[in-house]
């Protein structure tokens, strides 16, 4: 791609469409700070979704119509590909494209145009975003929207999440769900092998969109024997978090206080309200052997009382997380 000289103007679009995009107003905010210095008169903002695999459109102005089926066909042809792996924008009717254009574009009078690989970092594919004019565009047109387009990429990440604005404390790993069970990566966080694993973590996320709840914690015990401590929050997932679904996160941990696998099952009855005898049935142990448990894990938690055990219980999230 050449070098171009920005100017004041550049840098001011530049920075407008960066504030555009961070602040929340998205495609249109940013297109409308971009145009001050190309003079786009349609564009279209195509997300590619990691959950599928496949691309839609998301977002467009300026266009008569939009053809659904045009953002997965324009992704399959060789010359944009090439342009992904090169990370340049391909200009209208560029060798291989031609009958692209003349099926969508040139029927409504678009005349000139570029497509830009959208990567956010400049490693992770996110979509495409197309812009188009009735007249030629200026030579430094496919150098200035290069330039833009890792900021252009946020808009068609459809791993961004609205979480609850608690967040979550480093080291997790995360997936968020839809309420159907589809799962996507979360922008910011790794992907949870061990979650996407489990199939029963989309009914979990079903039953707690389903619940009143706005987040949930527990200690979940893998297949394998290792214990991961989880959280559950509600998050807006999708183009623009406009779907309803959960994020769930997990980390690997040891059982705090020096639990015991044992005592975390009993004092997950305690917290549900069970009797000492209704935990013995549930367990199969005798009413003696929990009552053991208990007093061991009063002294482990500092407790004094089955009110304050099991306070402390559901606000460090002790209670053993069952899958539905």
């Amino acid at each position: 791609m050449d070098r171009i000289t920005l100017d004041a103007r550049h840098l001011h679009a530049f920075t407008e469409v960066g504030f555009e995009v961070a602040g929340g107003s998205g495609a249109h905010g940013a297109m409308t700070a971009l145009r001050k210095v190309i003079p786009v008169e349609a564009y279209e903002f195509v997300a590619y979704d990691p959950a599928t695999g496949r691309h839609r459109s998301l977002v467009s102005s300026g266009y008569a119509r939009v053809d659904e089926d045009a953002a997965e066909e324009y992704a399959r042809l060789d010359p944009y590909r090439r342009a992904m792996a090169a990370r340049v924008p391909l200009a209208m009717g560029a060798p291989g494209t031609e009958r692209y254009y003349r099926r969508h574009l040139e029927p409504y009078g678009w005349r000139a145009g570029l497509t830009a690989p959208l990567f956010v970092g400049g490693e992770r594919y996110t979509g495409l975003l197309h812009v188009n004019a009735r007249r030629a565009l200026p030579p430094e047109a496919g150098t200035v929207l290069a330039a833009v387009a890792g900021t252009l990429a946020h808009v068609t990440d459809l791993t961004r999440c609205v979480i609850d604005p608690l967040g979550l404390p480093p080291g997790f790993h995360a997936l968020a769900f839809e309420r159907g069970g589809r799962h996507r990566p979360v922008a910011g966080w790794p992907a949870s092998a061990a979650i996407a694993a489990e199939p029963a973590m989309a009914r979990l996320a079903r039953d707690f969109l389903d619940s009143r709840e706005l987040s949930r914690r527990g200690l979940w015990p893998e297949a394998g024997g290792r214990w991961r401590e989880v959280r559950v929050h509600r998050a807006g997932v999708g183009p623009h978090g406009a779907v309803q679904g959960a994020l769930i996160a997990e980390r690997p941990c040891a059982l705090p206080y020096d639990l015991t696998a044992r005592e975390v099952e009993v004092l997950t009855r305690v917290a549900a309200g069970d009797s000492n005898p209704q935990i013995a049935a549930a367990l199969v142990l005798s009413v003696r052997t929990v009552t053991t448990h208990l007093e061991h894990i009063f002294a482990k938690l500092g407790c004094d009382s089955r009110t304050r055990l099991t306070t402390k219980v559901l606000a460090e999230g002790l209670c053993r997380l069952d899958l539905p």
